[in-house]
C-alpha cells in the first residue's frame, strides 16, 4: 500500500520497499527462513518442477531440493534407502526399495524427482522415483 509523505509540500509515494527496509527484512529473519525462501526462490526457476508443499498426490510430478539425510532402512526380505528432500516447502521422502546406497546422493546434494508422491504413515514418500543430481546445494544467507 502506498503512503504519502509531505516532503516541501510535495507528496512523495513510498510505495515499494528500499534497500533498507530489504535489509531490515533480512537480517531479522532466522537462517532457516532466509534459506527456505532461497529454495523456494530457485525451484521455482526451474521449468515443470513443482514445490513439494504445492505438488497434488497420485500424480507424476517433478520436485527439486536439498539432500537433508540419507538412511538405510534394512528390511528381511528387501532393504530400503530412504533419502528426505526439502525445498523450502515441505519435506519429501524418495524411497528405493531394493537398493542400499546410490553414488552421489548425499546429504547437502541438489536433487530433482520425478514420481509419483503419496502419503505413508503421515509422510509425503516418492518410491522409486527418476532423478537427477543437479549438484552440490550451497549455503544459504
Amino acid at each position: 500500500m502506498s503512503r504519502l509523505v509531505p516532503h516541501r509540500g510535495a507528496p512523495v509515494s513510498t510505495g515499494h520497499p528500499g534497500a533498507m527496509r530489504r535489509l531490515a527484512d533480512r537480517l531479522t529473519r532466522s537462517s532457516h527462513e532466509i534459506e527456505a525462501a532461497e529454495l523456494r526462490r530457485e525451484s521455482s526457476d526451474i521449468v515443470g518442477v513443482v514445490h513439494i508443499g504445492e505438488a497434488p498426490q497420485r500424480t507424476k510430478v517433478t520436485v527439486c531440493g536439498d539432500v537433508r539425510s540419507v538412511t538405510l532402512r534394512p528390511r528381511e526380505e528387501t532393504p530400503a534407502l530412504d533419502v528426505e528432500v526439502w525445498d523450502g516447502t515441505e519435506s519429501l521422502h524418495l524411497v528405493w526399495l531394493g537398493r542400499r546406497r546410490i553414488a552421489g546422493i548425499v546429504p547437502g546434494v541438489k536433487i530433482q524427482a520425478t514420481g509419483r508422491i503419496t502419503t505413508r504413515r503421515k509422510v509425503m514418500t516418492m518410491f522409486n522415483p527418476a532423478y537427477e543430481i543437479i549438484g552440490r546445494a550451497h549455503p544459504h544467507g
